[in-house]
């Protein structure tokens, strides 16, 4: 277990791999014995851990998991490609149909002192990425994204950016993070342009 939750206004049941269960899908199925309303997955390691992720999150329980994955795209598609060819058309049906949202995150070092700054892309469920995830069509989540600001989406460049220009990271630290490199560098270039007329005027 990395992180003790308090019980405080709710009942918390934890359970750690090899302590008292062997694996994850062990460890979820339990956990549905119980009817809980919330489950968070450690790591969503394989094919049994996401197969039971799923099942679970199909009959409405709030399920909160991880992958290792570089973006929300890719985190769809990780997903899907971890079950057979045969099982994947059923896959999707049940993603679009349960996928609430996707937060991708990068840790980047701060420009000023230590530590480090959270960069996310965000992915929120609605009817569109539920067609795309059904119809197999995940090239189209960018799109979706840079669409869906309204909606509280953001790519991970546009998450870069804000950074960049609020002086939390330096531009060279957000670009080893950007997907799209040499748009992403156009886009700081050109919002540092009037700062620096600014500077030069002052």
């Amino acid at each position: 277990i990395e992180y003790v939750h308090p019980i405080k206004r709710s009942i918390i049941h934890q359970r750690g791999l090899h302590y008292d269960v062997m694996g994850f899908d062990q460890g979820i199925v339990a956990a549905l014995r119980e009817s809980p309303d919330v489950l968070v997955i450690g790591e969503m390691r394989d094919l049994d851990s996401i197969r039971q992720a799923l099942t679970a999150a199909e009959i409405g329980v709030l399920v909160f998991a991880t992958l290792h994955t570089n973006s929300a795209a890719g985190s769809i598609d990780r997903i899907i490609d971890v079950f057979p060819p045969h099982e994947q058309p059923q896959v999707r049906v049940q993603l679009a149909q349960s996928l609430a949202g996707v937060v991708s995150q990068a840790l980047l070092r701060r420009k000023h002192g230590a530590g480090r700054v959270p960069a996310a892309e965000i992915l929120v469920g609605n009817t569109a990425v539920s067609n795309i995830i059904r119809e197999g069509r995940t090239q189209d989540i960018l799109s979706v994204l840079q669409g869906g600001k309204s909606q509280g989406m953001q790519t991970m460049d546009d998450s870069l950016e804000a950074l960049v220009q609020q002086g939390l990271v330096d531009v060279g630290e957000a670009s080893l993070h950007a997907h799209n490199k040499p748009r992403f560098e156009r886009l700081v270039g050109k919002a540092e342009e009037p700062a620096r007329k600014r500077a030069a005027v002052r």
